[in-house]
């Protein structure tokens, strides 16, 4: 892409009714149908400007604190990139190395580390009812720390998973879908499938399935989410996801068929989640330490698991998609049948045809995440890519 290709998008910037500002990106359904498009709009600027060998850093010091409460490769991968893309330096908080672990307050913590911090990466997904909270109640302290003079400045906060939600995941992923169908309005009334799979293992997050139900139901695309009964996600996003698909002129079908979903699909889905049910009795055993009782509840989950070995992405399921050739997508890593596992959510021939369309689905993640930080922290964006544009400063390649 070119400069004055790069400079349409900023004018696209330019003329959208935005309020981000000093604000969080907490979950999607609370930005604006704008908002939306204005952090897809800075992540192609970003990455056009960088294939351009334009620098991009708007910062020459600073720090991106990032807080993994639990495991992470290529969102953690992300958020580094994302940071140092703007110009700013990377500082893990490792909880059981810091004082956390001998009980300093979540108050204290977000103020302690954000004296020169400008963005605050956390993926809290472990814990049902407890992620998204924790989110806020760190961006709660970072707003007393700026009221009483402690912070000369606020860091924006960048969920990077909680229990209800993962926008970096889903932004990144409809990115890559409007690259791939020549835009985002060019997503109205596709299929979008969205089904649970079989996994040999337990406990995965509900964040991501909500994440996809919740951004696809915006923009006018018909929804199919098809899961074994028992395998429910939250049911105020399910129905938050409902009421939002027909207010954008799309569709939500909610079936216990991942045929019936995939028939005639534009797009599938299939990833494994754990039954919400199933996540809510797991939170008083984490928090008691009680790995017996985690123990049973494992067994018994992956022995119902075992009951839907046939919610597996297959070639024969990929023939009942629109012409026998949806996109398929995934989150990554997928569990893959003969590969990764005995049996899992995708036969290893599938997986190997899209693999390289799923690591593009990916490579959209850091550029989301640094539009997310950008948003968060300039009151005019589109000025200030334009100042970057206008610097030329090349961006150093060795």
């Amino acid at each position: 892409m070119g400069v004055n290709e790069i400079k349409a998008l900023i004018d696209q910037l330019s003329k959208k009714k935005i309020d981000m500002y000093h604000k969080d990106f907490f979950l999607t359904w609370e930005k604006s149908r704008d908002e939306i498009d204005a952090t897809f709009l800075v992540a192609d600027v970003l990455r056009s400007m960088r294939e351009a060998n334009i620098s991009p850093k708007i910062w020459d010091t600073g720090i991106a604190v990032s807080n993994f409460r639990d495991n992470s490769t290529r969102t953690r991968f992300s958020f580094a990139s994302a940071a140092d893309l703007l110009g700013l330096y990377v500082q893990d908080l490792d909880e059981g190395k810091s004082q956390i672990a001998h009980g300093e307050t979540v108050r204290e913590t977000a103020n302690m580390i954000s004296f020169l911090s400008e963005a605050i990466g956390i993926r809290d997904d472990m814990y049902l009812g407890e992620g998204d909270k924790y989110q806020r109640e760190v961006a709660q302290a970072l707003d007393d720390g700026v009221a009483a003079g402690v912070l000369p400045d606020r860091p924006t906060v960048v969920n990077l998973q909680s229990d209800i939600d993962h926008p970096t995941q889903s932004m990144a992923d409809f990115l890559h879908l409007a690259h791939h169908f020549g835009g985002v309005d060019k997503l109205k009334g596709k299929k979008i499938a969205m089904t649970w799979a079989y996994s040999p293992s337990y406990g995965k997050p509900l964040s991501v399935p909500q994440g996809i139900i919740g951004l696809a139901s915006r923009f006018g695309m018909e929804i199919s989410l098809a899961h074994p009964e028992g395998y429910d996600l939250i049911p105020e996003v399910v129905e938050l996801s409902k009421k939002q698909a027909a207010a954008s002129g799309g569709s939500f079908k909610h079936t216990n068929s991942m045929d019936e979903a995939f028939k005639d699909a534009d797009i599938v889905y299939p990833k494994s989640w754990a039954p919400y049910d199933v996540m809510l009795q797991r939170v008083p055993l984490l928090h008691a330490g009680n790995q017996g009782g985690l123990k049973d509840l494992e067994k018994a989950c992956l022995a119902n698991n075992a009951r839907f070995k046939d919610w597996e992405c297959t070639e024969e399921k990929m023939k009942l998609t629109k012409g026998g050739k949806a996109l398929y997508m995934h989150c990554l890593p997928a569990d893959i049948t003969d590969v990764s596992c005995a049996a899992g959510e995708v036969a290893a021939t599938v997986f190997d045809r899209y693999r390289d369309d799923t690591y593009r689905e990916a490579s959209y993640k850091p550029y989301i995440i640094a539009a997310m930080i950008l948003l968060g922290k300039r009151k005019d964006p589109a000025a200030t890519l334009r100042a970057l544009l206008e610097r030329k400063q090349i961006r150093e390649v060795m």
